[in-house]
């Protein structure tokens, strides 16, 4: 080693400085570069699933060749997370560990290799504290508390709505049914890891190029986390491939590489392997569910209560909305006047569950519709007339305050019912061959933003140039959901012109106005809408120039196929380019902005927030399935699914969205699955990824995939662009339950649970065969302490949406059959 250099020490960090350059003030890297060459960074993880760090010892990684710098948890005193109700997470954990993956140490050095080999000098002494491995474990060990805050003990949030007495209405019903469903937790698989490239520019300002889903989230954290003004940081959402919600979190390795590069005035990179996915994870939440569904004699829903336990994992993350999603959606899609949900989410030693496509919908949606299908069989009803029979009505309000505008699900069944033929098919295909329905509804993004604000939740800005290109400017994200196509195309349809002129510029936070991020499918109807209003501004000064120049009223004046003309005489007009210069002309240069603020949420009540939407989405699914009895394996040979999805604006994209919504259902159908193991005592008995690659995580391959036959529903929502509702996220819903109901329908036994793999379908076979309840799934769902519930009383009982105490229960009542399927 050059005697010359020494270990300088930066805060809690370090880095060889060259002495010699000390008196002229100029630092000088161990590569001795005279250009800033990038940088890598890799970090060190945490092999325990719980322990306290008692020491740190980096002194040799330090003085590794080629390592620039060493980073842990000193350097970063302050907590983040996406949710200001859930600002718990660290960049590098402080003081404890609490899942095998979470990072303790970063080593940013001059190559990846170099990196890594320099993380295995670095030395952690841990005291290792009790694991918690599920809710239950939580739930009966409220010591040691994985965090601080929550409810209680281990219970992160604990929660109870009542919308009309439900108890009063499940005792007046004819028939009772009680079931127990529970959904593994999954990762969003996306094909494309998480990456991340800080540099400092020459003005000194940070620019972090990232695969997030939600730059300005991100822009706030590392704000928050760096103690920089906002105004100082520039975060570039690049477009990835694939998200499905596991970019949406601020990540910690997004805000390591951001400090190392303002440290050492270097780009440093990090690219995280297919393992450190799933460290990263914010899949979807593992979640048991206990549903008391009461129901007339034709099968009309009276109430309904639902329980949800949902595995948290170790931190937030979008926790506190992912427990009211698991219930608070349900009454959406049927008819439902009285209903109840209890949800609590408990802290586990595993890493963190998020929002994944349907965010904490899929779970409790499955759970219903496989009821449902229970419920027609003991009726003896046809299960699509059924739920044909029973759907919500356009412009209505759901028990729970949601306002509902457009709605297409009766359409939807009775495309699916038609084009599957199932009055042909169900209960009548030869053993081994069955067919089932499900459906589903899905928000059009949120109605409230993650941090409470008036502020709009979009913003567009055009700017057109005298050559005839349309710069668009918006925050939105493309994650390869054709968000860019979506914003283009509404632009030109407005202008009239051809979307070859346009020019998006988009997921920037230093030169675009804000939009919240692409989550809960509200790009398209919140984007769409700001750009409608941008483009219909500027439409109108190009119209009101033109006309002045062609001598007519604005209102006879017509922009077309890249032509601005007079309605009466078309051929009495010109280009759109000359038309942008007449305007411009007249009122300087051209540029216009729009904004989009969801309506006012109708419900009052504190909690109200979650769930409500500008428009919901409509979808039924049919799937055919033929059951191996020998061997429990499943093939689908087709599906049919109707979705509304409003107005289509890109009708090819759309259907891609469809299918993939079909394909990733599927794969948590038949066999993704997030689990754990313990090992041995010997080997710590640590609680780790039981498949932690993608060669042991299934997932289905395009060999698997059926043919897919897709119905695009379209019932414009006056509250949409051009009345275009979502169609990334709803059609997955109907997919996992349509599957398990199909295989009733081919075998006659129940999976209540997914993944519903071979052997499951063994043991249920075989309780069939001994003449017990064909059924594979939960048998018991824990005492959880639900806190008395937020009683608000529903809309058609004269409620106004404010909470209300619940009335006195009248002793007397009727005696009802409960079946426990």
């Amino acid at each position: 080693m050059n005697p010359n250099k020494k270990l300088e020490v930066v805060g809690h960090s370090r880095r060889r400085v060259d002495s010699r350059a000390k008196s002229t003030g100029q630092t000088r890297f161990a590569d001795d570069l005279s250009l800033p060459r990038m940088l890598h960074c890799k970090l060190l993880r945490s092999p325990h699933p719980h322990a306290i760090i008692e020491s740190i010892d980096f002194s040799r990684a330090a003085g590794y060749p080629g390592v620039h710098l060493v980073l842990t948890g000193k350097d970063f005193p302050i907590p983040f997370g996406i949710m200001p109700v859930a600002q718990d997470e660290y960049p590098l954990a402080p003081e404890r560990v609490r899942y095998v993956g979470d990072s303790v140490a970063a080593v940013i050095a001059r190559d990846e290799k170099t990196a890594e080999e320099a993380l295995l000098l670095i030395e952690v002494k841990y005291r290792l504290l009790p694991t918690i491995a599920s809710p239950e474990e939580g739930l009966a060990n409220p010591q040691p508390r994985i965090h601080d805050y929550g409810e209680q003990g281990n219970i992160h949030r604990n929660q109870s709505y009542e919308f009309g007495d439900v108890e009063e209405a499940l005792a007046n019903s004819d028939h009772v049914f009680e079931d127990l469903f529970f959904y593994e937790g999954d990762n969003h698989m996306a094909l494309e890891q998480q990456a991340s490239l800080a540099v400092v520019e020459g003005d000194g300002k940070l620019t972090l190029s990232t695969s997030t889903q939600d730059p300005h989230y991100l822009h706030r954290q590392l704000s928050q986390v760096l103690q920089m003004s906002a105004s100082q940081i520039r975060v570039i959402a690049v477009q990835n491939g694939g998200g499905f919600g596991g970019k949406c979190d601020p990540a910690g390795h997004e805000m390591v590489v951001s400090k190392a590069a303002l440290m050492l005035g270097r780009p440093v990179k990090i690219c995280l392997t297919r393992q450190e996915v799933f460290y990263q994870h914010r899949g979807r939440h593992p979640v048991l569910m206990k549903f008391r569904t009461g129901v007339t004699k034709d099968g009309k829903l009276t109430a309904m209560h639902l329980q949800t336990l949902l595995d948290g994992g170790a931190y937030g993350s979008h926790g506190p909305a992912s427990t009211f999603y698991t219930g608070v959606l349900t009454p959406v899609t049927y008819e439902l006047p009285r209903f109840k949900f209890d949800a609590c989410r408990v802290f586990t030693n595993k890493p963190a569950c998020g929002p994944k496509r349907g965010h904490g919908t899929p779970q409790p949606r499955f759970g219903q519709e496989v009821q449902l299908d229970k419920i027609a069989e003991k009726l003896g009803l046809d299960p699509a007339e059924m739920r044909l029979n029973m759907v919500t009505k356009a412009d209505s309000l759901t028990a729970s305050w949601l306002k509902i505008g457009s709605n297409g699900l009766a359409e939807c069944i009775r495309q699916v019912v038609e084009r599957s033929g199932w009055k042909d098919k169900h209960g009548k295909l030869p053993e081994g061959r069955g067919i089932g329905i499900a459906c589903s509804s899905y928000m059009c993004g949120a109605g409230v933003s993650i941090y409470w604000n008036k502020m709009p939740h979009s913003g567009v800005q055009l700017m057109l140039d005298r050559s005839g290109q349309v710069t668009v400017f918006c925050g939105a994200t493309e994650v390869g959901q054709g968000s860019d196509d979506v914003l283009a195309t509404i632009v030109a349809e407005v202008l009239g012109i051809s979307t070859s002129q346009i020019r998006c510029v988009t997921g920037d936070t230093g030169i675009t106005p804000i939009d919240l991020g692409s989550y809960s499918s509200r790009v398209t109807i919140m984007m769409g809408n700001a750009a409608m209003q941008a483009a219909g501004r500027v439409h109108d000064l190009i119209i009101a120039a033109v006309a002045e120049k062609l001598d007519t009223l604005p209102n006879s004046v017509v922009m077309s196929q890249g032509r601005v003309f007079a309605a009466e005489d078309p051929n009495k007009g010109m280009s759109f380019a000359e038309a942008v210069v007449v305007a411009a002309t007249k009122f300087g240069t051209l540029g216009t902005v729009g904004s989009y603020t969801p309506p006012k949420p109708p419900g009052k009540f504190k909690g109200s927030g979650v769930g409500p939407s500008p428009a919901y989405s409509f979808s039924a699914c049919v799937v055919e399935t033929e059951v191996d009895t020998a061997t429990g394996m499943i093939h689908i040979p087709k599906i049919w699914i109707a979705h509304d999805l409003g107005q289509a604006i890109n009708a090819v994209h759309a259907r891609g969205q469809v299918i993939g919504g079909i394909y990733m259902g599927l794969g948590e159908a038949l066999m993704e699955e997030q689990v754990f193991r313990r090992l041995p005592p010997k080997l710590s008995s640590a609680l780790v990824h039981k498949i932690p690659s993608m060669l042991e995580y299934k997932t289905l391959t395009s060999l698997d995939m059926p043919e897919v036959e897709v119905m695009l529903i379209e019932d414009p929502d006056p509250n949409c662009p051009f009345g275009a509702k979502e169609a990334g996220q709803g059609p997955l819903l109907p997919v996992m339950p349509a599957v398990a109901n199909a295989i009733w329908d081919a075998v006659g036994v129940r999976i209540d649970e997914v993944p519903i793999t071979p052997d499951k379908i063994l043991r249920a076979l075989e309780l069939k065969r001994a003449g017990k309840n064909p059924r594979v799934g939960p048998e018991r769902f824990p005492e959880v302490p639900y806190p008395d519930p937020v009683f608000v009383l529903p809309p058609g009982e004269g409620g106004d949406g404010n909470e209300s105490k619940k009335a006195e229960r009248s002793p007397a009542h009727r005696l009802v059959e409960v079946t426990a399927s």
